[in-house]
């Protein structure tokens, strides 16, 4: 690769010391710098995070765009990233195995009864939980990508009827796919633990509200591990309050850190974790990074190049 390629680090509250050392070890003959509204160097690619609106007024010459995580709805929202320029979310880089671990251990936990019988044991009550049977608690994953998938995938190895629902039709060993708005009524009606794994879009902000919860099946679950724009809370609240559902874990929210007043935090029975189901792995994201970089600069294509029109 050329010594003229310039790459610039831009992820306000992250240090770029440790990113930008190893990314150099895998593209020695790169010239890779972190972003400064002070000092205005030009590059030819960019590896970002949330990047201040102020960074593309000083980055006019870039050829493409790396983010890091393969959510993107957050970088679309910048006013002055041009449509031109070429976006490329991550693609699994290690997160995928974690999300799907995630979400594996909090249907079982709901399935087995864990909650209840960890109360039990914190006031010293010795109260054994008959075996419950997995086909009562039929699983639906929306969103089928890289992620998605891996997730479906993972929780029919627990023998969890598993059936999944995306924008476009998916085909998937073992897993019953549903897909586009004409077949989500019937995705949501044969679900009891539901789990969100959607890119936040126009068209998907705000599904999860009381209409499309309250067509699950009875004692509905809810497992979010998306982002927090996809569920509306306070509908998630009514339907819990009112026993139609029977609780959720949520990792994502509308506002993060959640704000101490807000009533999730005091509810028996939502589980709260802070946005940590499947974090960026630096090792594995810097690899794929640098092989895209590579290929770009021999004039090859590379997979994970956003979609502007569908918004991922």
């Amino acid at each position: 690769m050329s010594a003229a390629v310039r790459i610039v680090f831009c992820a306000p509250g992250v240090r770029p010391e440790p990113w930008i050392r190893e990314l150099a070890d895998r593209l020695p003959d790169a010239e890779i710098f972190a972003w400064s509204n002070d000092q205005q160097r030009a590059a030819d690619y960019a590896v970002v995070w949330t990047p201040p609106d102020g960074f593309f007024a000083t980055q006019t010459k870039l050829k493409a765009l790396f983010n890091l995580g393969a959510g993107v709805d957050g970088l679309m929202q910048v006013a002055s990233l041009t449509p031109e320029l070429p976006v490329i979310r991550l693609e699994d880089a290690g997160m995928a195995s974690l999300m799907a671990e995630y979400v594996c251990q909090a249907a079982i936990r709901h399935a087995r009864e864990l909650d209840a019988v960890e109360a039990d044991t914190r006031t010293g009550l010795w109260k054994p939980r008959k075996p419950t049977d997995r086909a009562d608690y039929p699983v639906g994953v929306m969103g089928l990508g890289t992620l998605g998938a891996r997730v479906a995938k993972a929780l029919s190895l627990f023998d969890f009827p598993v059936s999944g629902w995306a924008r476009s039709a998916k085909a998937l060993a073992g897993i019953l796919c549903y897909a586009g708005p004409n077949e989500l009524d019937e995705f949501l009606r044969s679900t009891r633990i539901l789990v969100c794994v959607l890119p936040l879009t126009l068209d998907t902000e705000n599904i999860l509200n009381r209409e499309n919860l309250n067509k699950l099946l009875p004692n509905a679950y809810l497992i979010n591990v998306a982002r927090g724009g996809h569920l509306v809370d306070d509908d998630l609240l009514v339907l819990l309050d009112t026993g139609r559902m029977a609780g959720a874990t949520l990792d994502v929210f509308r506002e993060e850190p959640l704000p101490a007043s807000h009533r999730f935090w005091r509810h028996p029975n939502i589980v709260l974790t802070p946005h940590c189901s499947a974090l960026t792995q630096r090792d594995k994201t810097l690899a794929q990074i640098a092989q895209k970089i590579e290929a770009l600069e021999r004039g090859e294509p590379v997979a994970g190049v956003v979609q502007r029109e569908r918004g991922y």
